[in-house]
């Protein structure tokens, strides 16, 4: 049964979902010594780093191994592979300029390989700069016709700047290639609610379930769309198995309290960001998210609590100690307001935001 209307904001519910059902993670390519050193010290200290960094790489210890990849970039520095290496661990910890930075430099080494413009359009498109990505991903397509995941990641960048048209054509291509990918018609069915055309969207992401039935992802758009239609009882139905099929994915839970969020429903949005945030304590839009809900709840104890943790994960975003700054404030902590607001006007000013700082400068003319 239909359950009532649901005011509908298709692009910021949508927006936010291209994010989640992104293209997959670039993998990384291990490096091998690929040159005669000057001496065979040195060529034997560069075959000890990289079996070093690969083995910190399987420990998950990301830090560690992009310091002992820059040790043997030194020592091999036309080596595309290294490069590409770091740019994997970067792109893993979130620091996408840093990943972009370094895909930049393998593929200065190595201009023909696919995987490099592949991995570049991933961290450029995770960075928001989607016309660099889709230049990164159409390279990747040239150099590879047959590459599935750039067709997929240039369709989600094209549907970000509402390029329907050739976004509809890079999921095509999709399925020309392989008939049966699921994330095709996921991304599809994406793309139409984006448009405002949540009942089109039904058939392509049944599809896509038919083909992944295990895909939380999937049930969460088919969600999405049901509730766009205004059936809250499918969109539950499809959350609830979502959560059911993955109940450990945080980025699952993250997704479903903005859904819920945009909806006004804002204790199931807070839930789910805790969810999120309790199975990846490292997610920072969860933090932030949950922050910004305990201010509207005036609970700004919790504020801070997530505003620190967030900020402790986002340290060059000024919002976030803003946010801090503001919630301290209102619990008179005067002395750390003061800092999370200056280390804010900083920020902003290295960001060239005149107006933001002007604003900071205001409030701590205030505290002082």
């Amino acid at each position: 049964m239909s359950g009532k209307s649901i005011t509908h904001k298709p692009t910021l519910l949508i927006l936010s979902l291209l994010l989640l059902i992104s293209v997959p993670v670039p993998q990384i390519a291990h490096a091998q010594s690929g040159f005669s050193s000057r001496n065979k010290q040195e060529d034997k200290r560069l075959t000890e780093l990289l079996k070093e960094g690969r083995k910190l790489v399987d420990a998950g210890n990301y830090p560690g191994a992009i310091a002992i990849y820059q040790q043997a970039a030194e020592l091999d520095n036309r080596n595309a592979r290294i490069f590409s290496g770091i740019g994997y661990l970067q792109a893993r910890q979130g620091n996408f300029l840093e990943a972009v930075n370094s895909y930049q430099q393998a593929i200065a080494l190595d201009p023909k390989n696919a995987d490099f413009y592949y991995a570049l359009g991933y961290s450029l498109a995770s960075m928001n700069r989607n016309e660099e990505a889709i230049l990164a991903y159409q390279g990747a397509t040239r150099l590879n016709p047959r590459h599935v995941n750039a067709y997929l990641g240039l369709g989600v960048v094209l549907a970000r700047l509402d390029r329907y048209g050739e976004a509809a054509n890079a999921y095509k291509r999709v399925t020309a290639i392989e008939p049966r990918n699921a994330k095709a018609f996921e991304l599809m069915g994406a793309m139409l609610i984006q448009q405002d055309r949540p009942r089109e969207a039904i058939e392509p992401l049944k599809q896509a379930l038919r083909l992944s039935p295990r895909s939380g992802t999937a049930y969460i758009t088919l969600g999405a769309a049901w509730l766009s239609l205004g059936n809250l009882a499918e969109g539950l139905a499809a959350f609830q198995q979502a959560s059911r099929l993955e109940p450990r994915n945080a980025t699952i839970y993250l997704q479903m309290g903005k859904i819920w969020k945009a909806k006004g429903r804002t204790e199931d949005a807070l839930k789910a960001y805790q969810r999120a945030a309790s199975l990846q304590p490292s997610l920072a839009e969860a933090q932030l998210a949950q922050g910004d809900i305990y201010v509207e709840k005036k609970d700004y104890i919790g504020a801070i609590i997530s505003y620190r943790q967030y900020v402790s994960l986002q340290s060059s975003d000024p919002d976030g100690y803003y946010k801090l700054g503001d919630a301290l404030k209102q619990r008179d902590r005067k002395r750390e307001a003061i800092d999370a607001f200056k280390q804010a006007k900083q920020l902003y000013e290295k960001q060239g935001k005149s107006d933001k700082v002007r604003e900071v400068e205001k409030i701590l003319q205030d505290l002082d």
